[in-house]
């Protein structure tokens, strides 16, 4: 990966997540959304945007809906914000790295307290 596309991918995750929790007015997305990865295409036309929910998992399901809805004005945004000759196609992937990750955490605890 390029120095620029670094900084592409950087930029991504911190307008992403800027635009998700202040630009976005949908009642839908509930919890806390996390932006955890972006990954760039090398000529930057391209975007996987690796996003958790913290939260139910019918908060979860329509987090995902009102992404998927809202990815045009997202998309939108960021070609206002971040100045590119392309603004990358956006997919957004669901990641549930951070729920297992909890998981894990949480039977270490107990095994380390003589609950298991």
């Amino acid at each position: 990966m390029t120095l620029r596309n670094e900084r592409v991918r950087k930029e991504l995750m911190r307008e992403i997540s800027d635009i998700l929790r202040r630009d976005i007015q949908d009642s839908r997305i509930s919890g806390v959304v996390s932006i955890v990865d972006v990954e760039v295409s090398h000529d930057n036309s391209y975007a996987k945007v690796f996003y958790s929910v913290f939260g139910s998992d019918e908060q979860k399901e329509k987090t995902k809906e009102a992404i998927e809805q809202n990815k045009p004005k997202i998309r939108y945004e960021i070609g206002k914000r971040i100045r590119l000759r392309v603004t990358p196609d956006l997919k957004f992937i669901y990641d549930e790295s951070i729920e297992r990750g909890s998981k894990v955490t949480e039977i270490i605890d107990k095994i380390s307290r003589g609950e298991i």
